[in-house]
């Protein structure tokens, strides 16, 4: 996977689908979609850890592009990041994407930020996206969308909804990575428990500290951290940690408490059926929609360099419902959530 050669490419994006979950199409087929133009559009897509399969961040990703292929019908390939892995490798990924003909490139996740802005400026004919970060002089310029989200505003609403069904008035917040990015998770969540219950105590346990993004996909280690806020009097855990996740609902269910998802709808997750019961909402952060845009903006000839913001009032990120737990408090939660759109309500976005 590090020869820089097409053959290389297409093996690596065979490999890295042969090891994830089959939730929507498979990378690398071919079709007639055109970008501006008459050059054909082709994508390459560089998952976050995890990969297509984690159940959250990246398979709404995954979705995105499942759509933007069966509408447009154009080429992808999908690569997929390895654990504990430099941002050297990251960058090579990249690079055999934009070296390979490539000419829609999607980093999913803010770890891609740096390599991501040393790949572009490389290849300035080549239109890039990044998930999840915006940061001047690191990964912006002339080719390159930055699709963000409000998460602390999401996260405002799953936090009033952990209060208002919380019976002890303790909940838990695990992070899968201390960054800022997840820190804006943690400030949303605490904020909106302190709205309904201002003496609430919110336990918060970070799985790993950077360099180290195994956070994101260590179920053991969500478990870990979930039990130790349970056996603490925590009745409800929102578990910020992607594939990790999946360890906080295991625990919520041995221990007869509730879960909180996140990214994506984690109730309707075939991989998570065993443990559907206990989550009672997710924070959901439209990803797939993020990444259809972009596609579509490319194909249509229209892409948009520059930070976009997907928040509550665009309908970017929202809480679900999925499973009736929380049918008793919707119309609490929906004020909440006007308030937040009208700004009568202003949610911090750091801790």
């Amino acid at each position: 996977m590090r020869g820089g050669t097409l053959a290389a490419i297409a093996m690596a994006g065979v490999l890295a689908l042969a090891g994830c979950g089959s939730d929507g199409g498979e990378g690398g087929d071919t079709g007639s979609g055109e970008g501006s133009g008459s050059e054909a559009l082709k994508i390459g897509l560089a998952y976050d850890i995890g990969g297509r399969g984690d159940q959250s961040f990246n398979d709404s990703a995954a979705r995105g592009l499942d759509k933007a292929k069966g509408e447009f019908g154009v080429e992808a390939t999908e690569l997929e990041a390895t654990q504990g892995e430099t941002d050297a490798q990251k960058e090579d990924r990249l690079r055999q994407l934009a070296e390979g003909g490539y000419n829609t490139v999607i980093a999913v996740g803010f770890a891609y930020a740096a390599p991501l802005g040393a790949v572009a400026a490389d290849y300035p004919d080549v239109k890039f996206a990044i998930v999840d970060d915006f940061t001047e002089g690191t990964d912006t310029g002339p080719n390159i969308a930055n699709l963000t989200f409000a998460e602390h505003e999401g996260s405002f609403l799953v936090g009033a909804a952990a209060a208002l069904k919380s019976e002890s008035g303790n909940v838990g917040f695990v992070g899968g990575v201390n960054t800022p990015l997840i820190q804006k998770f943690e400030a949303g969540y605490k904020a909106g428990v302190k709205a309904v219950k201002p003496d609430a105590t919110v336990q918060v346990k970070y799985l790993t500290q950077p360099p180290d993004f195994g956070g994101f996909n260590d179920p053991a280690k969500g478990e870990t951290a979930a039990n130790g806020m349970l056996d603490a009097g925590a009745d409800v855990v929102y578990a910020a940690a992607g594939g990790s996740g999946s360890g906080v609902f295991r625990a919520a269910k041995d221990k007869g408490a509730k879960g909180i998802g996140v990214d994506s709808d984690q109730y309707n997750q075939p991989a998570l059926a065993d443990v559907k019961d206990v989550i009672m909402t997710s924070m959901v952060k439209n990803v797939d929609t993020a990444v259809y845009d972009f596609i579509k903006s490319v194909s249509e000839g229209n892409f948009q360099a520059g930070q976009q913001v997907y928040d509550l009032e665009s309908g970017g990120v929202e809480y679900s419902t999925s499973g009736g737990m929380i049918d008793d408090i919707t119309p609490q939660l929906e004020e909440y959530k006007q308030q937040i759109i009208s700004g009568e309500i202003e949610v911090p976005s750091t801790t």
